[in-house]
């Protein structure tokens, strides 16, 4: 998941006539949401005039499509883009690489590394021919951005090629990244009077002194990251089948149907951004009819089991990719089935038995009672007294006043009624 923070920091002495430089930090996986947020930023940074845009990278990597329209968006800025590694334990792997090669000015802090950006297919597998021909396309890709921006092609290409990755130290030797920085204020000075070309033409750069801005994400990217998280994404469908569930079971409860369309919709926005394979949503559906069938079907715990594999296959199915960060957690999926199962054995158990009992009230719940004849009954007629009421009863045998009766039926404002087993 993309996390972006942000702060104001406050401007040196004597900033009040040099530039501003905006700073944003992405730390996470490279989507839709991290793409918006840094194409909006470089527009942002363009009208604002700023110096230089800073993009203090961490990334595992992400999708193809959001990695090109953020490439697309540093190549065509008129404002130099900065691509900053940091801080320390950071990374730019897959993805990240590109962006980074991208970059008018490349930077990584110690103790940080980039590369292994051979390209995997995000839902499913791909077969030699799919694989090579993305391999291709993407080192050809990369190469031409290193050489674009003067670094070094055959290193960018390894890797893609061979996944190759290197330390900050190895990549500044190898003039995969034009310097390294402990920290942004030493960053800001190294590259100032430094020369980079942009989509606007030649431009040196002023920063010593400069004003920094961070720009702080807003609400609507922060919600849209979150979801977008495959462990939330999950959590969100189970929400939206158990609210959809409680709603077609209790209509007009309103609340359950509402909040479960809600979790739906969500979660149906999040798998536009992830590696959906929708068997494995198929399997959870089935998974809940089973346990639903449990009640009904005498199975021996087999349609549970059944039920409960169900839901963790299709759970693990869901979002298949070679890549963790796209995947379900089974910390997650395990917690999840297990609740899940509980959930309908319990709730169905208790419909079931509610179903099953003797009704208590109305013409349904006097069959069985017991009482006395208050009068003779016979056929034509009679009076028992049932309840602590009189009724109207006849009978097909002869009962004499006093005997018990149990009642057998209901006829309007009548009861049918017959000799207690033990009168």
């Amino acid at each position: 998941m993309a996390v972006f923070s942000s702060c104001v920091y406050a401007s040196p002495a004597g900033a009040a006539d040099q530039g501003r430089i905006l700073v944003i930090t992405v730390n996470g996986i490279i989507n839709p949401v991290s793409a918006e947020h840094i194409g909006s930023s470089i527009k942002e940074s363009a009208e604002m005039g700023a110096e230089v845009l800073v993009i203090e990278l961490d990334t595992p990597g992400g999708l193809d499509t959001s990695m090109r329209n953020i490439v697309k968006g540093i190549i065509a800025s008129s404002v130099p883009v900065i691509v900053y590694v940091s801080p320390s334990g950071s990374r730019a792997a897959s993805a990240g690489v590109f962006v980074t090669m991208a970059a008018h000015i490349a930077a990584m802090s110690p103790g940080t590394n980039i590369g292994a950006a051979h390209p995997v297919a995000v839902g499913g597998t791909m077969d030699n021919v799919s694989s090579e021909k993305a391999a291709n396309d993407a080192a050809a890709y990369i190469r031409s951005l290193a050489e674009q921006r003067g670094r070094n092609a055959e290193w960018a290409e390894a890797s893609v090629r061979k996944s190759v990755s290197v330390s900050e130290s190895d990549a500044l030797k190898k003039h995969v990244i034009d310097l390294m920085a402990k920290d942004l204020g030493e960053l800001l000075k190294a590259v100032d009077g430094r020369t980079v070309v942009t989509a606007a033409g030649i431009k040196t750069l002023s920063t010593a002194g400069a004003k920094i801005v961070r720009k702080e994400i807003g609400f609507r990217h922060r919600v849209l990251d979150l979801i977008s998280n495959p462990n939330v994404a999950y959590i969100l469908m189970l929400l939206g089948f158990y609210g959809l569930f409680f709603e077609l079971t209790n209509p007009g409860a309103v609340a359950p149907g509402v909040i479960g369309s809600i979790c739906l919709i969500l979660a149906f926005y999040s798998f536009q951004t992830l590696p959906v394979n929708y068997a494995g949503v198929l399997l959870i559906i089935v998974g809940i009819i089973l346990f639903i069938l449990e009640i009904k079907v005498v199975s021996y715990g087999m349609l549970s089991i059944g039920g409960i594999a169900s839901i963790v296959l299709g759970s693990m199915m869901t979002f298949e990719s070679p890549l963790p960060f796209l995947r379900v957690s089974l910390s997650v999926v395990l917690p999840a089935a297990a609740v899940t199962a509980l959930f309908f054995i319990f709730t169905f158990r208790l419909a079931y038995k509610a179903y099953r009992n003797k009704p208590v009230t109305g013409s349904e719940g006097m069959v069985g009672l017991e009482g006395s004849a208050h009068s003779e009954i016979n056929s034509s007629g009679g009076t028992v007294m049932v309840h602590g009421e009189y009724w109207s009863a006849f009978s097909d045998e002869p009962i004499g006043v006093g005997q018990k009766v149990v009642v057998e039926s209901v006829k309007g404002l009548s009861v049918r009624v017959k000799k207690h087993s033990g009168a």
